[in-house]
C-alpha cells in the first residue's frame, strides 16, 4: 500500500539520491527513469514519520496514588550486600487489604519497568533510563499483597550467565565469597538465598532464573512461554522471552506464580494463558499427597552425558532422581538426542534477534514496547559500542553476520524449534516430568574482564540443559539437591540444581514433583564428594 500525501512539507530533510544510498549496501540499484519519484515517496514517508513521532505515546498508567514509591535511591555501601546485589533500593507497599503474597518481601531483576525508578539493564553504556510505567508483574505483586524492597542487579544488558559482568559490580554467591551466583537473574537469586528477600521476579531466555537459582541454591520456574505476561520488561527475543519466580521453597514459587500469571490484554505472547487469579498452584501444592504414586519421570540420558556435565553433579542429581522411586514414582533412562542441538539452535535465534533488538530493528508482535529504553539508547555511538561487556558486542556482530551471510536462517530456527518442542510433548505423553541437571558444574569463581574469549569463558556451556526448553517453552524449575566440591577447592561446598521439566502448560504437576521430593528430603545435609573433573 502506498503512503498517501498531498504535498511535501517545505522543511523536508529528504533529497535526490538518498534512496539510491539506502539500497546501495545491499548491492541494489534504482533505475534513472524511476528516481525522482522515489525521492518524492520517500520524502512523503518522511512527514508520516514526523507525524507519527509527535503523537503522545500509550502507555499503561500505574496508580502510584495507590502504591506510592518510597526513597528511590541508589544503594549506600552501607545498604549493599553480597557484592552489588542491589541496582536500586526503595519500598513499595503491597495492598493492605492482603492477598497470597502478604508479608512477602520481593525484589525485581532490574529490567523490569517501575514507574519512577531508573533502570540500569547492568550496563553503563548509556547513562540509565526511567520508566514511566510499571510491568503487569509488578501491579500483581503489588495487588497481591507484596512489599517491592528494590530492583536487583542483573548482568550486562542480560548477556551471561556469570556475575561479574555488570557495570554496577560484581554479584557474590552467597555460600562463597569469589564464586559466581550465576546469570543474568544474579543480585536477586544471591538475595533469596541469602534471606535478604523472600521472592525475586527474573527473566529467563536461555537459563537467567536457573542458572542462578542452581548456584546460589534457591527455587527457580521458568514457566511455560506466555504463562507470565512479559509486558514492561526488556526483551532480547520475544520467541524466548520468559519471566518467573525465584523463591526459597516450591510453595512460596507457586503462590507468586498464582498471582502474576494469566493475560494482561497486552503481551500478544500470553493470549493463551489462563485468566488472571484463575490458577491455584500453591492450593494444590498444600492439598496433594506427599508422595508422587503413579508417576512416571524419565531420567534424560543426554541431559547427563554431556561432555560439559561434571562428575559430581552427574552423580549428585542422579542420586537425588533415586529418591523419587522411594517417593512411589517409577523411574526409567530417556533418550532424545536432539536435545543436544538446543543450545545451537538457541544460538542462532538469539543471536538475529537480540543484534536487531540492540539496533532497535525488531517488530512483529503486539504488546508494550518500552520506547523510552530505545530512545535512551539510539542511535548507537562507538563510545557506547566500547563500552559495552564483549557478548553484549558479540551478539551485535554475530547477528549482522547471520543476517547477511544466512538470510532465512532464523525462519528455519524458528520451525526446528517447533520440531524440537513437538519431540518433547511425545515424550511428555509417556513421561510426567524429564529430569537432568540444571547447570553441568557447580558455580565455578568469578571471571574477570579481559579480551573477549577471556570474557565470556566463564560462560561457556552453562546453558546446555537450560536454553533449550526456552526455544521449546516448555516449564522448567530448578530446585538445589545437596552439595557438591568446587572445582579449585574440595572444602568449599557449593549447591547442585536439578532440573525438573514438564509438557506444556503442566506448571502445577512440574511443581509437584519438585515439592514432594523438597519436602520428603533436606537439601541442606545432602553432600557429594565424587571427584568433579
Amino acid at each position: 500500500m502506498s503512503v498517501l500525501f498531498t504535498s511535501i512539507s517545505e522543511n523536508n530533510p529528504v533529497k535526490p539520491g538518498d534512496a539510491q544510498e539506502l539500497i546501495r549496501p545491499l548491492g541494489l540499484t534504482i533505475d534513472p527513469s524511476e528516481a525522482d519519484d522515489f525521492t518524492t515517496l520517500l520524502a512523503a514517508v518522511h512527514d508520516c514519520a514526523e507525524g507519527v513521532a509527535a503523537l503522545p505515546d500509550y502507555q499503561p498508567v500505574p496508580d502510584q496514588v495507590k502504591y506510592p514509591r518510597e526513597n528511590v535511591r541508589r544503594p549506600t555501601k552501607g545498604e549493599q550486600v553480597l557484592g552489588q546485589a542491589w541496582a536500586h533500593r526503595f519500598l513499595i507497599r503491597g495492598n493492605p487489604e492482603g492477598g497470597n503474597l502478604t508479608g512477602k518481601s520481593v525484589s525485581l531483576k532490574d529490567v523490569i519497568a517501575v514507574a519512577g525508578v531508573p533502570q540500569l539493564l547492568g550496563s553503563d553504556i548509556v547513562p540509565s533510563w526511567t520508566p514511566t510505567t510499571d510491568a503487569t508483574v509488578v501491579t500483581r505483586l503489588l495487588e497481591a499483597g507484596a512489599d517491592i524492597h528494590g530492583t536487583s542487579t542483573c548482568e550486562n544488558h542480560c548477556h551471561s550467565t556469570s556475575s561479574y559482568t555488570s557495570a554496577q559490580g560484581t554479584v557474590e554467591n552467597p555460600h562463597a565469597t569469589g564464586y559466581s551466583a550465576g546469570g543474568s537473574t544474579s543480585g536477586g537469586a544471591a538475595l533469596v538465598a541469602a534471606g535478604f528477600v523472600d521472592i525475586t521476579i527474573g527473566g529467563d531466555q536461555g537459563g537467567s532464573i536457573r542458572v542462578p537459582a542452581s548456584f546460589c541454591g534457591c527455587v527457580g520456574l521458568k514457566p511455560t512461554h506466555g504463562r507470565v505476561p512479559f509486558t514492561g520488561i526488556s526483551s532480547g527475543d520475544a520467541i524466548n522471552d520468559h519471566a518467573g519466580p525465584l523463591a526459597r521453597s516450591t510453595l512460596e514459587v507457586a503462590a507468586c506464580l498464582d498471582a502474576i500469571s494469566g493475560y494482561d490484554g497486552i503481551d500478544d505472547k500470553a493470549l493463551a494463558s489462563s485468566q488472571p487469579g484463575s490458577t491455584a498452584f500453591a492450593e494444590d501444592l498444600k492439598e496433594s499427597p506427599k508422595r508422587l504414586d503413579g508417576l512416571k519421570i524419565g531420567i534424560l540420558r543426554e541431559g547427563f552425558e554431556h561432555d560439559a556435565v561434571s562428575s559430581s553433579v552427574k552423580h549428585s542429581v542422579l542420586t537425588a532422581a533415586q529418591k523419587f522411586e522411594d517417593l512411589g514414582a517409577s523411574i526409567e533412562e530417556v533418550s532424545l538426542p536432539d536435545h543436544l542441538h538446543g543450545p545451537a539452535i538457541w544460538t542462532i535465534q538469539q543471536r538475529i534477534a537480540g543484534a536487531q533488538t540492540l539496533l532497535g530493528q525488531n517488530t512483529g508482535r503486539r504488546g508494550l514496547y518500552m520506547t523510552e529504553a530505545e530512545q535512551a539508547r539510539l542511535p548507537w555511538t562507538d563510545e557506547g559500542f566500547q563500552r559495552a561487556f564483549p557478548s553484549t558486542k558479540n551478539v551485535i556482530i554475530n547477528g549482522l553476520y547471520l543476517m547477511s551471510r544466512f538470510p532465512g536462517l532464523y525462519g528455519k530456527t524458528a520451525n526446528i524449534g517447533r520440531q524440537l518442542c513437538d519431540k518433547y510433548q511425545a515424550l511428555f505423553e509417556k513421561y510426567d516430568v524429564l529430569v537432568m541437571p540444571t547447570t553441568p558444574v557447580v558455580a565455578p569463581k568469578h571471571g574477570k574482564r579481559g579480551l573477549p574469549l577471556e570474557s565470556l569463558k566463564p560462560s561457556m556451556g552453562l546453558t546446555i540443559n537450560t536454553a533449550i526448553f526456552d526455544v521449546t517453552g516448555h516449564p522448567a524449575l530448578s530446585i538445589p539437591i545437596g552439595f557438591a566440591p568446587a572445582k579449585e577447592d574440595d572444602q568449599i561446598m557449593l549447591p547442585v540444581g536439578m532440573q525438573i521439566v514438564g509438557g506444556l502448560w503442566q506448571e502445577g504437576k512440574v511443581l509437584r514433583v519438585g515439592h514432594v521430593w523438597e519436602s520428603s528430603y533436606d537439601w541442606k545435609k545432602m553432600q557429594f564428594s565424587t571427584d568433579q573433573n
